[in-house]
C-alpha cells in the first residue's frame, strides 16, 4: 500500500455498495497527505461524507476544499465539469452551447456521456497542467468511485467514446483519459470489501473484469470491518461450558453474546481466506471494525495508520 500512495498519480477505489468505499478513500487520502503528498479525494455523488468527517462545511460541486494539511476534497458535478471542458475547447462559445436545451438533451440521452465527463474531470485533476492554469496541481487523486458494476462501466467509457468519435476533441480527450487509466505506473486500483459472502463474491468478479475493462488488474484489496479476535480456544471451551451448564443465569446473556461474536470472527476469517485464495497475487489489507455510529477524524487517523 505504501508504494501505491507514494508512486501513483491516481487511485481508483471501488467495491460493492455499502462496504465503506468512502471511508477507505478518505483514509487513503489522509495517509498520503500525512506522507507529504498533496492529495485530493473525489466524491462522484454529493454525499459530503468527507466534509462531515473533517468537521468542515459541505463540499460544493467542483469546489476544491482543503480539509487538512495537504488534503483536499471535491464533489464532481458532470454538468459543471462539462462546462469547464467546453470552455477549454471552445472558449466564449462554450456558455452558449452549454445553455442550449438541445445540447443538454443530447448529453442526458447519450449513454455513458455523464460517466465520460466525470472520469475526464478526474483525469484533469491528475494533470500537472490543469484546464484552468491557475488551479493547483496534486500529487495524488483518490477517487471514491461508484459501486463496482457502475465503477467498471465508468472506466470503459473513454475507450468506447474514442472508438465512436475517432477524430476531434472528444476522441483526443477520451484517448488521453484511457491512456491514464490503463497505465499501471500512474494509476492504481483498490477494491473494498466486507468479510461477507456477497461483497467477497463481487470483489472476486471485479478482479476478473477489471483487466478486460482497462488492461490492468487490482493492486490492493482492503477488507473493511474486521472484528477483533478476543478469545483463545481455551476461552471458547470455558464459555461453551458455562452456556451449557447455565449455573449463573445473570452471566448467560453475556456468554452467549461472546460466543456469537466468536462465531462471527470465525466466519469473517473464512471469507478473507476465500478472497485471498481467489485473488492470489493481490495483496489483502484488513481494517478494523470501528464500534462507533459516526466516524470522526481520530477514527480516520487510526484507519490511515492501519493502511500504511
Amino acid at each position: 500500500m505504501d508504494a501505491l500512495l507514494r508512486d501513483r498519480a491516481l487511485l481508483y477505489v471501488t467495491g460493492k455498495g455499502g462496504v465503506g468505499k468512502t471511508t477507505v478513500a478518505a483514509a487513503l487520502g489522509l495517509a498520503a497527505a500525512r506522507a507529504g503528498r498533496r492529495t485530493i479525494v473525489c466524491e462522484v455523488a454529493a454525499q459530503d461524507r468527507m466534509s462531515r468527517a473533517f468537521a468542515r462545511h459541505g463540499v460544493r460541486p467542483e469546489q476544491e476544499v482543503e480539509l487538512a494539511p495537504d488534503l483536499w476534497a471535491i464533489t464532481i458535478d458532470p454538468q459543471r465539469a462539462l462546462e469547464e471542458w467546453l470552455g477549454k475547447q471552445l472558449g466564449g462559445a462554450a456558455r452558449l452551447l452549454g445553455a442550449s436545451s438541445a445540447f443538454q438533451y443530447f448529453v442526458a440521452a447519450a449513454p455513458g456521456a455523464k460517466e465520460l465527463i466525470t472520469i475526464a474531470k478526474v483525469w484533469e485533476l491528475a494533470q500537472e497542467q490543469r484546464w484552468n492554469r491557475s488551479d493547483r496541481a496534486y500529487d495524488l487523486v483518490v477517487v471514491d468511485a461508484p459501486a463496482s458494476g457502475h465503477g467498471v462501466a465508468m472506466l470503459t467509457t473513454p475507450r468506447t467514446f474514442g472508438d465512436i468519435a475517432r477524430v476531434g476533441p472528444i476522441a483526443r480527450q477520451a484517448s488521453k483519459v484511457a491512456a491514464l487509466l490503463s497505465d499501471p505506473e500512474r494509476t492504481g486500483y483498490v477494491a473494498v470489501a466486507l468479510p461477507e459472502e456477497m461483497p467477497v463474491t463481487e470483489t472476486i468478479e471485479l478482479a476478473r473484469r477489471l483487466p478486460e475493462a482497462v488492461g490492468t488488474g487490482l493492486d490492493q484489496i482492503v477488507v473493511n470491518g474486521i472484528w477483533p479476535d478476543r478469545f483463545t480456544s481455551h476461552d471458547v471451551t470455558r464459555l461453551h461450558a458455562v452456556a451449557r451448564d447455565g449455573h449463573d443465569p445473570a452471566a448467560l446473556g453475556a456468554v452467549r453474546a461472546a460466543l456469537l461474536a466468536h462465531e462471527r470472527v470465525k466466519a469473517q476469517r473464512a471469507h478473507v481466506r476465500r478472497l485471498s485464495a481467489a485473488c492470489a497475487g493481490v495483496p489483502v489489507r484488513q481494517l478494523p471494525f470501528i464500534f462507533e455510529s459516526d466516524l470522526e477524524l481520530e477514527h480516520y487517523e487510526r484507519l490511515a495508520a492501519s493502511l500504511t
